[in-house]
């Protein structure tokens, strides 16, 4: 069960690492461009949330790879267990179905991460 939660952690941490460099260093014109929904929230915004999965990302991986303070890596899975939350009833309200099902498979996986790592 250890593998398969790195893995999940691993996929996890690739995705919001991704997502969060995306959102910290392109344009909003770019953001659109590639697809990203939500990209004509202030920019302010896009950046912060950008920055949050950026930390997060590394939160799900180097506590327990480091072995100090592996709680932590419950904590950063539950900080992305609630922008699942918003930004699928953010998508809901936009009628993005697609987007609203991929956020929630992204929360699952979370709170399997929370449940195993606490």
């Amino acid at each position: 069960m250890n593998t398969i939660i790195w893995i999940v952690q691993a996929l996890l941490a690739g995705l919001f690492l991704y997502s969060g460099t995306c959102k910290t260093l392109l344009s909003q014109q770019k953001l659109l461009a590639i697809g990203q929904t939500g990209a004509e929230l202030p920019m302010t915004l896009i950046r912060f949330i950008g920055v949050a999965e950026i930390l997060g990302a590394i939160g799900l991986i180097l506590p327990v790879i480091l072995g100090t303070a592996p709680e932590l890596t419950a904590m950063a899975a539950i900080g992305f267990s609630i922008i699942m939350v918003l930004a699928a009833r953010f998508h809901y309200h936009r009628h993005e179905t697609k987007n609203v099902v991929f956020n929630i498979l992204i929360l699952c996986l979370c709170v399997a991460v929370v449940w195993y790592r606490f």
